[in-house]
């Protein structure tokens, strides 16, 4: 980061980040981007931040003491599937293209490589979501496949690619 901004810290979710989170996930801009359906309530958000699902990474990036952004990684549950996971990422729209969404991207991938051992990091994405795609991009994701009219956004189906990054 540039001399005079704030750095980004990364972390892993506490049960009292939902205040933060549920500003970035209901806020429509951000909304739009994920397969979230918007006017989640408070007590949706609280229970999905306190009561995580079995087999979740959390994390979350850290600017001035807000939460401005988190990424999940969330291990493939049958047997045969252990050497992957599905990736998911949020960043609160007032922080976009301040280096959040990297930040959080690298502490994902450090842990899927150097403490799960993963082969297959994969990801959904809007086919339209251009910052999105460029971002994974960065990281080494490629398009493996597009699906067709996969998601209802904004009265409409849309196209999501799905992209993974995969470890020789």
């Amino acid at each position: 980061m540039s001399e005079g901004k704030a750095k980004i810290k990364v972390r892993a979710m506490k049960a009292a980040d939902w205040r933060d989170l549920y500003e970035i996930w209901t806020d429509p801009r951000v909304c739009r981007g994920m397969l979230m359906v918007p006017y989640q309530s408070e007590d949706e958000v609280r229970e999905k931040v306190e009561n995580p699902p079995q087999g979740f990474y959390r994390l979350v990036a850290e600017l001035d003491g807000k939460v401005v952004g988190s990424s999940t990684l969330r291990m493939a549950r049958s047997p045969r599937m252990q050497h992957a996971a599905n990736c998911g990422l949020s960043v609160h729209a007032d922080y976009w293209n301040q280096g959040v969404g990297s930040a959080l991207m690298s502490a994902i991938l450090d842990l899927a490589d150097n403490w799960l051992n993963l082969k297959r990091v994969e990801l959904e994405v809007y086919a339209d979501n251009e910052a999105a795609i460029h971002l994974y991009e960065k990281f080494g994701f490629e398009v493996e496949g597009t699906m067709r009219k996969y998601a209802f956004r904004d009265g409409e189906y849309v196209d999501t690619h799905v992209m993974a990054r995969v470890r020789d």
